[in-house]
């Protein structure tokens, strides 16, 4: 019988392959790897946050340390599946972005633990978590570790995508891809793991892009009320005037912190799950604009209205309105000022829906 494993973070859910929802081309690499018993020193995991990354990263290290393996996974009964399931096993370390960034400090101190031997006397298994956010200084650092680890450690790095690291040091790691959950299977794992009601899980499923960390912080924080409100000021903005566009964005932006979900460790909604919310609507209209399939459409529970203002839309004005809320998300990260970002955006998003045919009220 395996030990339950509380969820830390929504990245951080189980601690066994067998556990792990989807991702079977990364199990099964791992796995054939431990088979094999060649075991390369660095790992490049990519894929969007809250798919399994670090759940991965922790089930190999199960795996390359338990006691008594089954069947390449961990048996769940001894002491390192006792520490690791605690949170509590020395050989399992994570360096994660101190505020935006990896800083060289991290590295250094990095590198005199791994001076050492592991503790277990097995592997020591390293997760550094958003590795692009190294600063030059500890990427360079880093590389020449990764170059000549010592022995019996292993270095994983997470990433979103390859090319934001330096290609040096994507080149000396073996790259493993996970992929975005199914919606059907999430929302399956939603009503039998969270008792969620099914029409709630698949809003939840859609809504957090194959992210089963991102739906769960999404079930845990405020997210499905803010969302509804998020939706009405938005089709609010579509029939306002210029000044009423600019209140609301000012207003959007007090006292508000700009990260979501999808960019902070806490459960608390922000400026950015907003206009996530704003670009799935977006790309639901496109959708319907062009004819494509009602089975990719995102807000499912509001079809008839989305529907009935993609009418008033002109096809490369919802492809702009797109540009410009991901260029409004990007400016966010690089830390622009909010308030300036949202109302370019409200102003570009007005624009584009008064080309098309919506009422856009006084000008």
């Amino acid at each position: 019988m395996r030990l339950p494993l509380e969820p830390a973070n929504g990245d951080d859910i189980y601690m066994f392959f067998s556990q792990i929802i989807g991702q079977e081309s990364a199990k099964d690499f791992l796995k054939g790897v431990i088979s094999r018993k060649r075991i390369p020193h660095g790992y490049l995991f990519t894929g969007i946050p809250g798919i399994g990354k670090t759940s991965t990263a922790r089930a190999l290290t199960v795996a390359l340390n338990c006691h008594d393996p089954l069947e390449l996974d961990g048996c769940g009964r001894c002491p390192v599946c006792h520490q690791i399931s605690g949170g509590n096993f020395p050989d399992f370390l994570s360096v994660r972005p101190d505020g935006q960034n990896i800083r060289i400090e991290q590295v250094r101190e990095l590198n005199r633990k791994l001076s050492f031997p592991p503790v277990s006397g097995r592997y020591r298994v390293t997760v550094i978590h958003q590795a692009a956010t190294m600063t030059g200084e500890a990427a360079n650092a880093f590389l020449k570790t990764l170059e000549e680890p010592p022995p019996q450690n292993i270095l994983i790095l997470t990433t979103t995508e390859p090319y934001d690291l330096l290609p040096t040091i994507v080149s000396r790691c073996q790259r493993v891809a996970f992929r975005p959950l199914a919606v059907e299977q999430m929302a399956d794992w939603l009503v039998t793991e969270r008792d969620q009601e099914r029409r709630m899980a698949n809003i939840l499923a859609r809504a957090s892009e194959g992210s089963l960390g991102v739906a769960l912080k999404m079930l845990e924080s405020d997210y499905l009320k803010k969302r509804g409100e998020w939706l009405s000021t938005l089709t609010d903005l579509f029939t306002c005037s210029k000044a009423d566009a600019l209140d609301m964005a000012v207003t959007a932006t007090e006292g508000k912190n700009r990260w979501g979900l999808r960019s902070s460790e806490t459960n608390e909604t922000g400026l950015m799950d907003m206009l996530d919310t704003w670009e799935t609507w977006f790309r639901d209209l496109l959708l319907i604009r062009v004819g494509g399939s009602q089975r990719l459409i995102i807000n499912r529970d509001s079809v008839d209205q989305l529907k009935s203002l993609a009418a008033g839309f002109e096809t490369d004005n919802l492809i702009k309105a797109l540009f410009a809320l991901d260029r409004a998300l990007k400016d966010l990260r690089r830390m622009r000022s909010p308030a300036l970002v949202m109302e370019n955006a409200v102003l570009n998003l007005k624009r584009f829906a008064a080309a098309g045919s919506i009422p856009m009220g006084e000008q």
